[in-house]
């Protein structure tokens, strides 16, 4: 009598390395809390820049359209601050969203280098994970990609979104350095500042290997490069300038024939107004040619720093390669030994 057998496949042998799909999978996997808070902070910030672009401008529009920008500036004096864009005038919820994404940048470079790199390589996750026929580099470029791509999507939706209300509602804010300092600094080099904090992150968790000193270097730097932004870039300003050049604003009162004439300087009287004829008032920052030259130098700034840091990064991952004895003599020995 006969029995048919099937081979039994041995799965430890027939274990390949997961592919760029499995990669990924595994760094969202691993860190879904993270990628629920990121997911968390985008819908915020995005529905409250979506209320600042509709409803939120409502009260400052009504006092603008009856006394100009007199009536903007007693509207955000009245209603007083804000807290990250929660209550407060038009004015100051503005600029929350501007420190929710500053923030957010913060917590970026924190994340990658604790949670994200110097966690795993003190708990020996890493090198489990080597041992699974992943190398560190394989390794290491997941761990960067799959957060350089959520970083860049979401944070570019968000400026893209800003820019949209700073374009509908900047005739609503009151002069001065705030205005200023946003419009040159939201723009492609928030995204790049982003991706540098997270550059940042990894290059402290490699180079420090533990998780609370990579955390306060990488948050430190990351701070002092937000802190820079705006105001204090070497090609923003010299010593001897401004810190931004001025922002041109075209601003007229509209008379009851339609006619734009100067604004009168009417501030909150009603009568001021009557007898000069005003029913209405425009006022909007007009596109600096500035703008452009200084994102871009900014950008290119930031993007070439973080290149270095992810090439540095790469580099240090060399110390965590398994070294291999490349003298033939104890090659040979090793393979007597073996067959011993």
């Amino acid at each position: 009598m006969t029995t048919l057998t099937t081979p039994s496949t041995d799965h430890s042998t027939a274990r390949r390395a997961p592919g760029a799909d499995g990669l990924v999978w595994t760094v969202l996997r691993l860190h879904r809390t993270a990628l629920w808070v990121w997911t968390a902070y985008i819908v915020i910030t995005t529905g409250l820049l979506l209320w600042l672009w509709g409803p939120g401008a409502d009260a400052a529009q009504k006092a603008f359209d009856a006394f100009g920008y007199s009536g903007a500036q007693e509207n955000s004096y009245h209603d007083g601050f804000s807290f990250l864009g929660f209550g407060g005038s038009f004015d100051a919820r503005f600029y929350g969203p501007s420190s929710l994404i500053s923030l957010a940048s913060c917590a970026i470079a924190v994340f990658a280098a604790g949670p994200l790199i110097a966690r795993e390589l003190e708990r020996g996750t890493a090198t489990l994970a080597w041992t699974q026929s992943v190398s560190p580099a394989r390794w290491l470029t997941a761990k960067l990609a799959v957060p350089a791509v959520l970083v860049a999507v979401g944070t570019g939706l968000l400026v893209v979104l800003y820019r949209l209300v700073w374009n509908a509602h900047n005739h609503l804010l009151v002069a001065g350095i705030g205005p200023r300092s946003f419009a040159f600094s939201l723009g492609p080099a928030t995204v790049a500042s982003a991706l540098f904090g997270l550059a940042v992150g990894v290059l402290a968790a490699l180079v420090l290997r533990r998780t609370l000193p990579a955390i306060l270097a990488a948050g430190v730097v990351q701070f002092l490069a937000g802190a820079m932004r705006g105001n204090n870039w070497p090609f923003q300003h010299s010593p001897f300038s401004r810190l931004q050049p001025e922002l041109p604003v075209y601003s007229k009162a509209i008379t009851s024939s339609g006619a734009r004439i100067s604004d009168p300087g009417c501030y909150l009287s009603q009568k001021c107004l009557d007898r000069h004829h005003v029913t209405g008032f425009t006022r909007t920052y007009l596109p600096s040619p500035d703008y452009w030259p200084r994102q871009l130098a900014e950008t290119g700034v930031l993007l070439g720093l973080t290149a270095l840091a992810v090439v540095a990064a790469f580099l240090f991952l060399r110390r965590y390669q398994p070294k291999t004895s490349k003298n033939p003599k104890s090659l040979n020995s090793l393979k007597k030994g073996a067959s011993a």
